[in-house]
C-alpha cells in the first residue's frame, strides 16, 4: 500500500469513528450538563466511583477474552480463513456468557467490602451489588464489539456508538431527572442493556461461514484464547485498580464532590482525543496485528498512525488548554469550577497519550504478553503511588498531575521498548509536528501566570484556528490531491488558499 493511500485509510477509520464521536461528544455534552444540574458534582463523583468499580469488575469477569478474541478475528480475516472466523466468534460469544455470569456473582459477594473501601461503611452494599448486572450486560456487549472491530466492520462500531449514545442520553437523563441520586444504579444498567441490544444487532449482520462447533470444542478453543488473555487481564485489573483506588482515596481522603470534580475534569479532557483513541482500537490493532512480523511495515503504520493523530486531536487540545475555565462552566455548572486547573494537567496527560497509544499497540500485535503485563503494572504502580503522594501535599490537583507525569513516563518508556523490539523511532515528520506542537502547548498551559483568562481565551481562539489551518493543511498533504477532503477544500477560493498547497 502507498504512503498516501496509507494515510487516507488511517484517516478514513479516524473521520468515521470520529464522527461518531463528535456526535457522541455533543450528545454527551448536553447530557454531562443536564446530569451535573440533576445530581450536582457529589452525584458525579458517586457515578465515577460506581464507573471504576465495575470497570475492575469487568476486566476480572472478562478475563482479556474479548481483546485475544479480536487479535485472532482480525488475524483470521486477514488471511481469509472464512471457517476460523466463524469458529472464533462462536466461541467468544459461548465464553462471554460464561464470564458474565461469574462476573456478576463475583461482584454481588464481594459488594460489603468494596462498600467498605470505598465509602468507609457498609450504605452502598446493595447498590453496588446490583452493578453485577452491568457487569454480566457489559460482558455480553464486549463480545459482540470484538466481532464487529476484528472484522473491521467500523461504519457498525461508529452506529453501535451513536445509537448507545441518543439512547442512552434519553433513558438516564430520565431516570436522574425522576429519582435523583437514587436513579444512577439504574441508568447504568439502562445503558450497558442498551449497548447490549445495539451491538448484538449489528454483530448478527456479520455474514459466517456455516461451522458446527461443540461446547466442548468452544472450551478448548477458548484455552488460547485465556492464554493470551490472561496477559491482558493482569494488565487491565492493574489500570482498573489504580483508577478505582485514586477515587477511592479522594472519596475517603475528602468527600464526593472531590471525587465529581476530578471525573469531570478527567472526562472533559479526553473529549478531543477519545477518536482518536477509539479509531486505533477499532482499525490501527487489526491492520497492525495483520502485519506483525513484518518489522518495517510495523515501523510505517506506527509513525503514519501517530502523525495522524497529532494532527486530528492537537487544535482541540490545545483549545481545552486555552480556555479551561470557561468549559468547565459550561460544561457543567459553577460548583465544578475547581477542575480548571486540574483540566490542563489531563490535557497535557492525554497529548502524551496520543504518542504512546500507538507505540503500545505494537506489543499487543505482536503477542508479546508477558512484556505488556509487566510495563502497565510498571505504569499503574508508578501512577497509583505518584497519585497518593501528590494528593497528600497538593490535595485534589496532584491527581491531575499525577496523570500527566503517567503518560510521559508512557511514552518515553514504550519508545525505548519499541526501539529494542523493532526498531523503532520517530521520522522527521512526527519530530517536526512535536516540535512546534509541545511549545504552543507549554504557552498556553503556564499562560495564566503571565495573562488574565479573557486574554489567554482571546489568544487561544486565534492560536487554535491558526493550528487547526496548518494541521488541516498538513492532512491534505498525506492524503492527496484525489481524497474527498482535498476535493471538498478544493471547490472554494478560501479551501484552495489555506488548505491545498501549491503542488497538490
Amino acid at each position: 500500500m502507498s504512503r498516501t493511500k496509507s494515510y487516507a485509510s488511517i484517516l478514513r477509520s479516524s473521520s468515521i469513528v470520529g464522527g461518531a464521536q463528535v456526535i457522541n461528544m455533543a450528545i454527551g455534552l448536553v447530557r454531562t450538563k443536564l446530569v451535573a444540574v440533576l445530581i450536582g458534582p457529589a452525584g458525579i463523583g458517586l457515578v465515577g466511583i460506581y464507573l471504576s468499580i465495575t470497570a475492575l469488575a469487568n476486566t476480572l469477569a472478562g478475563m482479556g477474552i474479548q481483546t485475544s478474541g479480536v487479535r485472532d478475528v482480525a488475524k483470521y480475516h486477514g488471511d481469509g480463513d472464512a471457517e476460523a472466523v466463524a469458529a472464533t466468534v462462536i466461541t467468544l460469544r459461548r465464553v462471554c456468557w460464561l464470564t458474565g455470569v461469574a462476573g456478576a456473582a463475583m461482584l454481588a459477594a464481594a459488594a460489603p467490602w468494596i462498600s467498605q473501601v470505598s465509602f468507609g461503611s457498609d450504605e452502598y452494599t446493595l447498590p453496588i451489588a446490583l452493578l453485577g448486572i452491568t457487569v454480566f450486560l457489559t460482558n455480553l456487549a464486549g463480545g459482540q464489539s470484538a466481532i464487529l472491530q476484528g472484522t473491521r466492520r467500523i461504519g457498525d462500531l461508529a452506529r453501535v456508538q451513536v445509537l448507545g449514545a441518543i439512547l442512552g442520553t434519553f433513558v438516564s437523563v430520565g431516570l436522574y431527572a425522576w429519582l435523583g441520586m437514587a436513579g444512577i444504579v439504574p441508568a447504568l444498567i439502562a445503558l450497558s442493556a442498551i449497548s447490549l441490544l445495539v451491538s448484538t444487532h449489528y454483530s448478527r449482520k456479520i455474514p459466517l461461514a456455516p461451522v458446527s462447533i461443540t461446547w466442548r470444542q468452544s472450551l478448548v478453543d477458548a484455552g488460547g484464547l485465556l492464554k493470551f488473555g490472561a496477559s491482558m487481564v493482569v494488565a487491565g485489573l492493574v489500570g482498573a485498580g489504580a483508577t478505582y483506588a485514586i477515587r477511592a482515596i479522594l472519596s475517603n481522603r475528602l468527600d464526593l464532590q472531590a471525587v465529581g470534580i476530578y471525573t469531570a475534569a478527567f472526562t472533559l479532557s479526553g473529549m478531543f482525543v477519545q477518536f482518536v483513541l477509539q479509531a486505533m482500537g477499532a482499525d490501527f490493532y487489526p491492520r497492525l496485528t495483520a502485519v506483525s512480523e513484518d518489522h518495517a511495515e510495523m515501523r510505517r503504520l506506527i509513525n503514519e498512525q501517530t502523525e495522524v493523530g497529532l494532527l486530528l486531536a492537537f487544535p482541540g487540545l490545545l483549545a481545552t488548554l486555552a480556555l479551561a475555565p470557561w468549559m468547565i462552566t459550561l460544561f457543567y455548572t459553577s460548583e465544578f469550577g475547581p477542575a480548571a486547573e486540574m483540566l490542563k494537567w489531563f490535557v497535557i496527560g492525554c497529548l502524551a497519550k496520543v504518542l504512546s497509544f500507538p507505540l503500545g499497540y505494537a506489543l499487543i500485535a505482536q503477542g508479546q504478553g508477558k512484556t505488556f503485563v509487566a510495563t502497565e503494572s510498571f505504569f499503574n504502580l508508578f501512577h497509583l503511588l505518584a497519585a497518593m503522594v501528590l494528593i497528600r501535599h497538593i490535595g485534589i490537583l496532584g491527581a491531575a498531575v499525577a496523570f500527566a507525569a503517567l503518560y510521559t513516563l508512557c511514552c518515553f518508556t514504550l519508545l525505548s521498548l519499541t526501539r529494542f523490539t523493532i526498531g523503532f523511532s520517530w521520522t522527521r515528520e512526527v519530530i517536526s509536528q512535536l516540535a512546534w506542537m509541545a511549545p504552543l502547548a507549554a504557552v498556553f498551559f503556564a499562560s495564566e501566570l503571565l495573562l488574565s483568562p479573557e486574554y489567554t481565551a482571546m489568544l487561544g481562539c486565534t492560536a487554535t484556528l491558526g493550528a487547526g489551518i496548518i494541521c488541516l493543511r498538513k492532512l491534505v498533504i498525506r492524503v492527496g490531491k484525489k481524497h474527498a477532503i482535498s476535493l471538498a477544500l478544493s471547490k472554494t477560493s478560501l479551501g484552495r488558499t489555506l488548505f491545498i498547497p501549491s503542488e497538490q
